[in-house]
C-alpha cells in the first residue's frame, strides 16, 4: 500500500524530469527530451527502486536494518512499478487508437 509520502516522492521525481525539458528561455524554445530518453530514465528508477528494496531486505534478513526501512522501500518500488505499468498501458492504447485511425 503507497503512502501519502511516497506518493508525493514520485510525483515530484516526474516532475524534476519534466522540469529539464520544454521550457521556453529567453525567447527560445528549449526541445525537451526525446520519449525514449524519458523512458529510460523511468525505467531507471525502477530498477534502482527495485535494487534499493533488495538490499534492504537483505540487510533485514542480515539483521542490519528495521522493518521500517523495508516496508518504506518495498512500498517505493511498488509505487514505481505501477506508475510505470500505468505508463506503458496508455503507450498501448495510444498506438492502438493511431492505428484505428482511417487514412
Amino acid at each position: 500500500m503507497a503512502t501519502p509520502t511516497v506518493a508525493a516522492n514520485a510525483y515530484a521525481s516526474l516532475a524534476k524530469m519534466m522540469e529539464r525539458g520544454g521550457v521556453e528561455k529567453a525567447g527560445q524554445a528549449v526541445a525537451g527530451p526525446s520519449f525514449s530518453a524519458l523512458l529510460k530514465d523511468s525505467v531507471g528508477s525502477v530498477l534502482e527502486a527495485g535494487k534499493k528494496s533488495d538490499a534492504q531486505t537483505m540487510a533485514m534478513a542480515s539483521g542490519k536494518a528495521n522493518v521500517m526501512d523495508v516496508v518504506t522501500a518495498v512500498a517505493d518500488t511498488d509505487v514505481a512499478v505501477s506508475t510505470l505499468v500505468s505508463v506503458r498501458d496508455r503507450v498501448i492504447q495510444a498506438y492502438e487508437d493511431i492505428m484505428k485511425m482511417p487514412i
